[in-house]
């Protein structure tokens, strides 16, 4: 699969990995790039159309996939990360309803739409979803939850020609990571390789020095072959 002369959706698309996301498409040749935002957005490349929407907003939602109809893939990237404390129900509320909640509303109004591209989803997730980053513990249960919906939503869809791609993302250099002191990646780096895996048609993506250095031998390890198994019942329930 290449992205040549597809559409694609890529949420959260104003700035960070949205932005550089956006800008990958473009040089891979995509012949239309909807630029989800949740306000407004000006692109020089008129093959980019902005659309509104906030993927907390059920109304924005219902109208992005009216005014999008045909669809090739789909970039689950919108997200938050706010601070928090293990007692902090706001924020468990609000990381949740953005990072778990949105991509899942996204992505259940795209399904027809994917469906007849016979398309990718492709979820940007982190590695606090496999192991949770103690300074952010909700954030950390949101996307775990967002990994075991991405794991959900590739066995329940592998049947109808689509493909899942979950992007465990290690620390980025965009607004979420300001406040840490640490290594980070850069967002077209991180971009360039999000786009390789999934034109390989990798279902696991570590595209940053500390993910595929933290996830190595992930595919033949533990994590993933329970994924596998568990998927063989699936199977069963269809015969």
């Amino acid at each position: 699969m290449t992205f040549a002369d597809t559409t694609v959706l890529i949420t959260g698309a104003n700035r960070g990995v949205g932005k550089a996301l956006v800008a990958e498409a473009l040089e891979r040749g995509a012949k239309r790039v909807y630029a989800g935002t949740r306000g407004p957005l000006a692109h020089p490349d008129g093959r980019v159309v902005p659309i509104r929407l906030d993927v907390t907003d059920a109304g924005d939602i219902r109208a992005a996939a009216e005014e999008i109809g045909a669809l090739d893939v789909l970039v689950n990237n919108a997200g938050i990360a706010l601070p928090d404390a293990l007692d902090d129900s706001d924020a468990l509320e609000r990381h949740f309803a953005v990072n778990c909640f949105g991509p899942y509303a996204v992505t259940q109004a795209f399904l027809p739409a994917l469906r007849r591209s016979r398309g990718r989803i492709v979820n940007i997730l982190s590695l606090s979803g496999v192991a949770a980053m103690p300074l952010q513990p909700t954030y950390s249960m949101s996307k775990a939850a967002a990994f075991s919906m991405t794991q959900s939503l590739r066995m329940l869809t592998a049947g109808d020609g689509i493909s899942v791609h979950a992007v465990l993302l290690g620390p980025t250099d965009t607004d979420m990571t300001r406040g840490f002191d640490i290594p980070k990646a850069a967002p077209e780096a991180v971009a360039r390789q999000v786009f390789d895996g999934v034109e390989k048609g990798e279902e696991d993506l570590f595209p940053d020095p500390l993910s595929a250095s933290a996830t190595a031998g992930w595919d033949g390890g533990p994590t993933k072959a329970l994924e596998r198994h568990m998927a063989t019942y699936l199977a069963g329930d269809r015969d």
